[in-house]
């Protein structure tokens, strides 16, 4: 078994404008056939608009709250909430001005900077 802490997952900045924690994927935890990381957005911060080809995400919130947008649908996230984000979707989410948006990115099969694509 491989357990892997949070603090054990430095921060770094994606190219969506995130700040990623990689909690699991191939090379940190053996996970073959997806990936999990913690995203946070600073308070107003949003992502850049983009979509994933073969990759489906799960977005599931922690703290804060924000909206996201899904191939032109909008709607408002908090914590509790969980959004399906099927391959191909345009998306984006923007933390609300108050405070900061933090949530679980899932993604299979596992994220990868070559199935990211931006407008």
């Amino acid at each position: 078994m491989n357990v892997r802490s949070r603090d054990d997952a430095p921060p770094f900045t994606t190219l969506d404008g995130s700040t990623i924690r990689v909690l699991l994927d191939a090379r940190l935890g053996g996970a073959a056939k997806q990936s999990l990381a913690e995203a946070t957005l600073g308070p107003g911060q949003a992502t850049r608009r983009h979509y994933h080809g073969r990759s489906e995400e799960i977005y599931a919130i922690l703290e804060g709250s924000g909206e996201i947008e899904v191939d032109g649908e909008r709607g408002r996230v908090g914590p509790g909430d969980a959004v399906l984000i099927p391959p191909g979707s345009w998306h984006a989410v923007r933390a609300d001005a108050g405070a900061e948006l933090r949530f679980l990115c899932c993604c299979a099969p596992a994220y990868s900077d070559e199935d990211t694509h931006f407008e």
